[in-house]
């Protein structure tokens, strides 16, 4: 396993994350119990997860990710051997299940959000406490286009800023990340850390992938020259660039068999772009899973690529990934395939 420095912390992590937004939903207790496992035995020592988790977020289950983590060091202990990092939900995206949905990210809202999953993980602190989505109204979750809505009300980040320094102080949490956030977010909590004195980020959570190279735009540089590496999520895009949906074949326990929200991976271009990555892969005799990870791990503006698998044999072969060097002949391959349908799913 590699290792690398989590922003200016100190901290080393894992280049490759267990995601765990599967359990409670796709994958039960027995099954997340299992990945920990496997996943520390390979040597990942960071895990990922949400207040809303799993996926698809629905009340039922709400939270219930966070309670399996909480069961499992509740049972094998090991908590300080982990990099635990898990977020909180802002206003909108049809979430109203959390907090009556006024989850705005004010004092009480986070205090409360932070306490509620600390509980559900048995544990007093969190290694890394992460923006879920942008409180205001922006362009993510697939959005490529800004549209300005002035009179929508958000929590000002200075406002964000200084709840969250205060919830370091108290030692509930180590360091604060953002998810899902702009490259005027971003510069934002990094400017007034700076001017207040407040405590810095020091990751951001996007999506990134051969089919959504996005976050190349404007973030990539801030994540390299201010020390606030992407966390790299839905890095197979929800599986369609491991090949498993090839010629209009639909796995059983799939996610985009299963979950028909998920459309934003599932469009025509990104289908025609994923089936040229897959075959690119597979002439130079390389698992098109494996290579689309390894390429995201490879990208100077990452920290680590958050791997999830619904079973383990899956997850063995996400672990290989990080052997997988690309030959440059691979590398020009992808960017012939990119300049032709570039960002087919953003």
């Amino acid at each position: 396993m590699l290792y690398r420095p989590l922003g200016r912390t100190g901290l080393q992590v894992s280049a490759l994350a267990l995601g765990s937004m599967t359990w409670g939903e796709q994958n039960d207790e027995a099954d997340a119990f299992a990945q920990i496992d496997r996943a520390r035995a390979a040597g990942i020592n960071f895990i990922d997860t949400a207040e809303l988790y799993p996926v698809p977020p629905r009340a039922a289950t709400c939270g219930a990710t966070e309670t399996i983590i909480g069961r499992y060091f509740q049972r094998h202990g090991g908590r300080e051997c982990w990099v635990l990092a898990s977020k909180a939900a802002a206003p909108g995206n049809g979430v109203t299940h959390i907090r009556g949905g006024r989850n705005h990210f004010d004092r009480a809202n986070l205090t409360a959000a932070l306490d509620a999953s600390l509980k559900r993980l048995q544990t007093d602190y969190l290694d890394l406490y992460q923006l879920h989505w942008p409180d205001r109204p922006t362009n993510f979750f697939g959005q490529l286009g800004y549209r300005h809505e002035p009179e929508t009300p958000f929590t000002p980040i200075e406002e964000t800023l200084e709840v969250l320094a205060d919830l370091v102080k108290s030692g509930k949490v180590r360091h604060i990340g953002l998810s899902n956030e702009t490259p005027w977010g971003v510069q934002r909590f990094l400017h007034l850390a700076e001017t207040r004195g407040w405590p810095r980020v020091v990751s951001i959570q996007n999506p990134y992938n051969l089919l959504n190279r996005s976050f190349e735009v404007g973030l990539a540089e801030i994540a390299i020259r201010e020390q606030v590496g992407l966390l790299a999520y839905s890095p197979l895009a929800f599986g369609l660039l491991s090949g498993k949906y090839e010629n209009g074949a639909q796995p059983p326990r799939a996610r985009l068999t299963l979950f028909e929200r998920f459309q934003r991976y599932n469009n025509p271009q990104a289908r025609r772009a994923a089936s040229a990555y897959v075959a690119l892969a597979r002439e130079h005799g390389v698992d098109p899973a494996q290579l689309a990870l390894a390429y995201v791990t490879g990208r100077p503006f990452v920290t680590s690529t958050i791997i999830g698998a619904t079973t383990l044999e899956q997850l063995e072969s996400n672990l290989a990934s990080i052997d997988l060097q690309p030959s440059e002949e691979l590398l020009a391959g992808i960017e012939c395939i990119h300049v032709g349908q570039p960002n087919p799913a953003p």
